[in-house]
């Protein structure tokens, strides 16, 4: 019978799970971190490695940059959970992560510049305008309430057409200033309207599709 961290390298790297072969960076596993914290929570195993070889955890000084990430370079701190396992004579730690009711953490990036991470399917992505604007307005008790005026309506019916659109592509088509934008798009993604989707290449929007424009 495959054992507990076998079955979890079994799904493969997700928006929940990624493999970590070593940590030598506090700042950059604090934007794993972060990211986890951020989104849906999840799941890093130390000590093993991309293609899901079990490698071992090589010392103990992996853990207390992991705590270092977390506490130090994580603002606020993230809060996480570890488990010591043995499989195939090697050790693995599972550090757990739950989503966080204080996001959003930011974390620094290469250049030391504290930014906001999201996780994205197998990836870290630093969220942009709109995210932390849902991120603001979700913690607002007056909730949201949408006008369909012209840019609302010229963004749905370009989605319609076009399928996605990118923050700067709506600034162009709406005449409105960025912030605006943002605070439409926002709206429109809290309301599970339009979905939020990130490449390697950026940021864009698409509609629900189980949202129907009448």
């Amino acid at each position: 019978m495959p054992g507990h961290i076998s079955k979890l390298i079994s799904e493969g790297e997700h928006q929940q799970l990624d493999f970590k072969f070593g940590v030598t960076d506090s700042k950059k596993i604090a934007r794993s971190l972060a990211a986890f914290a951020n989104t849906d929570g999840g799941r890093l195993l130390l000590g093993v490695k991309d293609n899901g070889v079990i490698a071992g955890v090589r010392s103990d000084e992996e853990y207390y940059m992991i705590e270092a990430g977390a506490n130090l370079y994580c603002k606020p701190e993230v809060f996480f959970d570890m488990k010591e396992w043995e499989e195939g004579g090697k050790t693995v730690l599972e550090i757990i992560i739950p989503k966080s009711i204080h996001a959003p953490h930011s974390a620094p990036d290469k250049e030391g510049k504290y930014r906001v991470y999201v996780r994205v399917g197998d990836k870290n992505f630093p969220a942009n305008g709109v995210i932390r604007k849902v991120w603001r307005k979700k913690k607002d008790p007056k909730g949201v309430y949408i006008e369909y005026k012209t840019a609302e309506r010229t963004l749905l019916a370009y989605l319609e057409v076009h399928k996605r659109i990118t923050l700067s592509a709506f600034k162009k088509i709406s005449g409105y200033s960025l912030p605006r934008c943002e605070h439409i798009l926002a709206d429109f993604i809290i309301l599970d309207i339009i979905k939020v989707n990130y490449s390697e290449s950026g940021v864009y929007y698409t509609l629900n599709p189980e949202f129907r424009l009448d």
